[in-house]
């Protein structure tokens, strides 16, 4: 039978309860099990299909004629939807609940990235990029929220690590299967090979759309995995946690919070070398000589799964130490070394080197900076502050590939667009410190 988690009497100190500490260990370990794999699994999908252009973009551009800047501004104008979209997206799964809502963005989004086959045009290119922002707007908050609603503060850097591993995963898995399936299908059936990838990389979310409905929870008090006293323990470990956190009185008092627009612009500079990394990873690499699309999809697998190494380590050590400021700047200035350097390089090793330096510090930093508003904020003022934070940072999301297509072909190569990157990155690192340390390092 299990030992119950009593309080001590009245004036006592309380003991450390080996028993309690086992319960308490057991307990987040079997919602993690049951939560971050599958969650990891829905991000790697959405990821899959958010910058699957950037593969495409090797065959696409030459078959449809499309400049440099066409594509920055298609692959950019994504962010623009993401932005409009995603606070009442946000609100709206905390109204009605994550299942249904994330099923929903899930299944809407698989339709319209396998609609890219049918791209012909820059306005085709653009509309289908900005509606598949709209549809996909708040899934990554709304997740980032509902994990709030299982881990407390103390907790949640490692839980975000972990859920962020699935964007280094989405580049191992991804790159070899875009590589692969642009290099055997190409001109099967007629099909380009971009239009086969854009077709079959939709597949995922569709299946894993109906799977949420059939498998996640609403929150504690519905799941039905956990027994009573798993319940109570965790439902009081979030309520404690959501006494420490700001519940906003009204939209101007909210929009007036200048922490939000401090973390937002934080976010913004790592959201920045995230897409620099994401959507110019392949043109680098084909920069360096290689050529077949395999080989290309083979070697941009590297850095990510160096960056799948460090975020478990860097977040299980800010949880550990409870300190969140030094451990989100360090891996941003690593970064911003590491894409300062490129310019520098031309062999494939090298630039390989650099590219995982600058894959891990950039996700490292992009998993570790969601501690930091999530210590700060509780209730509705947490749905819409993930919200407003990620969507205001994620227009960065229009800027990088935009500027950076732009200044490439200005240009005619991308040490302009890397220097841009690297010292906008250094920026939001310094400005981390202006976030007050006693108020996110629990």
């Amino acid at each position: 039978m299990r030992s119950k988690i009593t309080a001590p009497p009245f004036g006592a100190e309380a003991p450390i309860h080996c028993d309690a500490m086992a319960f308490e260990a057991k307990t987040y370990r079997k919602v993690a099990r049951r939560l971050i794999p599958f969650l990891m699994l829905c991000y790697l999908g959405a990821y899959l299909d958010r910058v699957n252009v950037g593969f495409a973009k090797l065959q696409m551009l030459s078959d449809l004629k499309f400049s440099e800047t066409v594509y920055g501004m298609g692959a950019g104008i994504f962010f623009l939807g993401y932005f409009l979209f995603e606070v009442p997206s946000n609100l709206i799964l905390h109204k009605v609940g994550a299942r249904n809502w994330l099923a929903r963005i899930m299944l809407t989004w698989a339709v319209l990235s396998a609609s890219f086959v049918f791209v012909k045009s820059p306005i085709v290119f653009y509309a289908l990029r900005f509606l598949l922002g709209v549809a996909e707007a708040g899934f990554a908050p709304g997740i980032i929220l509902y994990l709030t609603y299982w881990f407390p503060a103390a907790r949640r850097a490692k839980a975000l690590s972990l859920f962020f591993m699935a964007i280094p995963l989405a580049g191992i898995i991804g790159g070899p299967l875009s590589g692969a399936i642009m290099h055997t299908l190409h001109q099967a059936h007629g099909l380009a090979g971009w239009k086969w990838l854009f077709m079959l990389e939709a597949i995922p979310s569709l299946v894993l759309g109906i799977a949420i409905v059939l498998y996640l929870d609403n929150g504690i008090t519905s799941a039905k995995w956990l027994d009573d006293e798993e319940k109570t323990f965790l439902a009081r470990n979030v309520e404690k946690d959501r006494t420490q956190t700001t519940e906003h009185a009204s939209i101007r008092q909210f929009a007036a919070d200048r922490r939000l627009w401090l973390m937002a612009t934080i976010y913004f500079c790592v959201v920045l070398g995230q897409y620099g990394l994401t959507f110019w990873l392949p043109t680098i690499v084909r920069r360096t000589g290689v050529m077949d699309p395999l080989w290309v999809g083979i070697l941009t697998a590297i850095p990510y799964l160096c960056a799948i190494v460090a975020l478990p380590l860097v977040g299980g050590s800010a949880d550990r130490m409870k300190e969140r400021r030094l451990h989100l700047a360090i891996p941003m200035f690593i970064s911003a070394v590491g894409f300062a350097s490129l310019p520098l390089l031309s062999s494939v090793g090298a630039s390989i080197a650099f590219l995982s330096i600058a894959a891990a510090g950039i996700l490292s930093s992009s998993s570790l900076f969601w501690a930091l508003p999530t210590a700060l904020l509780g209730g509705v003022s947490a749905a819409a502050g993930i919200a407003a934070v990620n969507c205001i940072a994620n227009l960065a999301g229009f800027f990088s590939p935009a500027i950076v297509g732009w200044l490439n072909d200005v240009t005619g190569n991308p040490t302009a667009g890397l220097v841009f990157i690297a010292a906008a990155v250094v920026i939001g690192a310094v400005l981390v410190f202006f976030v007050p340390a006693k108020s996110v390092n629990r």
